[in-house]
């Protein structure tokens, strides 16, 4: 069986176009894995945080000695919103992480989380 010039060509373009949005999809995922990673020692230095603290200001302040640790930039300790429920310290936080896509395109990450 021959296959025709055309039909051959056709057949690498897919292939091409497919390896093409791998490895985009590659490059997409290495952007947002750290973004998680952050996400989730932000989530450890919380509950830590307010495990061990007797007040506000000590969560904050157990949490800002995290954020040098831990090298967490997207939420200082100001942007926590530590409440007393019960006997126990609750601290909360929101942020957004945006990752440029292409043009005017960008994904957005969403996070929030309490301890």
């Amino acid at each position: 069986m021959n296959r025709s010039k055309s039909g051959q060509r056709g057949g690498m373009m897919l292939v091409l176009i497919l390896v093409g949005l791998l490895a985009y999809i590659g490059v997409l995922g290495a952007q947002v894995f750290p973004t998680y990673m952050e996400f989730q020692s932000i989530q450890k230095a919380v509950k830590k945080a307010a495990a061990e603290g007797n007040s506000v200001a000590e969560v904050r302040l157990i949490y800002e000695k995290a954020t040098a640790v831990e090298d967490i930039k997207s939420v200082q300790p100001k942007d926590l919103e530590v409440v007393k429920q019960g006997d126990r310290w609750v601290a909360k936080f929101a942020y957004s992480k945006e990752i440029h896509l292409f043009g005017p395109a960008y994904l957005v990450m969403k996070y929030a989380g309490s301890s």
